[in-house]
C-alpha cells in the first residue's frame, strides 16, 4: 500500500505569469548587481533651483538670519532711529513676507512633487523585491514539499518491505531452533 502525498492544495510549480516575474526580477537584481545602476535622468535646471531654494528655506540658518531681519525691522520702526517706513501695522513687512511666501511655495511644492516621486519608485522597487522574496519562498515550500513526499514514499517502500520480511519469516517453519 503505496502513500502519495496529498498536492491538492498546492501546484507543482507556480504559475506562468509568476515564473515569467520571478525571472524578470532575478535578471533585474543581476544587473543592478553588476553595477549598472537604474536609469536616473539628470536634474533639470528648474529642478535642481528648486531643491536649493527649498533646502536654503528650511534651513535653520535661514530661520535664524530672517528671525533677526524680523526683529530688526520691527525694533527700527518702533523706536523710530529711522525715519519710520513702515510704521506699525507693519504693512511693507507684511507685503515683503507675503511676497516670500508666494515665491517660494511653488519651488517648495515642485521640489516635493520630485521627492514624492523618488518615494514612489523606492516603494515600487520595494513591492518588487517582496513579490520576489514570495515567489522564492514559495518555491522553496515547493521543493520542501516534493523532497518531503519522496521521504515519506521511501520510508512507507521500506516499513511495507519490513513487513513482508517478518510476515515471510512468521509463515516460515522453525528451521534454526
Amino acid at each position: 500500500m503505496a502513500v502519495t502525498p496529498d498536492r491538492t492544495d498546492r501546484p507543482d510549480r507556480i504559475e506562468g505569469t509568476e515564473e515569467k516575474l520571478l525571472d524578470e526580477l532575478r535578471n533585474a537584481r543581476r544587473t543592478q548587481r553588476a553595477g549598472a545602476a537604474p536609469a536616473v535622468p539628470p536634474l533639470t535646471r528648474g529642478q535642481r533651483f528648486a531643491d536649493t531654494v527649498t533646502g536654503t528655506v528650511g534651513s535653520w540658518r535661514f530661520i535664524l538670519i530672517q528671525s533677526v531681519i524680523l526683529l530688526l525691522w520691527i525694533a527700527a520702526n518702533i523706536v523710530g532711529w529711522i525715519a519710520h517706513w513702515d510704521p506699525y501695522p507693519f504693512i511693507l513687512l507684511n507685503l515683503a513676507l507675503s511676497f516670500q511666501a508666494a515665491y517660494t511655495a511653488p519651488f517648495i511644492l515642485m521640489s516635493q512633487n520630485r521627492e514624492q516621486e523618488i518615494d514612489r519608485l523606492a516603494a515600487q522597487d520595494d513591492y518588487r523585491i517582496n513579490i520576489k522574496a514570495e515567489l522564492e519562498i514559495e518555491l522553496l515550500h515547493q521543493k520542501f514539499d516534493a523532497l518531503r513526499g519522496q521521504e515519506v514514499l521511501s520510508l512507507t517502500r521500506a516499513v511495507e518491505e519490513l513487513a513482508e520480511l517478518l510476515r515471510g519469516e512468521r509463515r516460515m517453519p522453525e528451521v534454526n531452533r
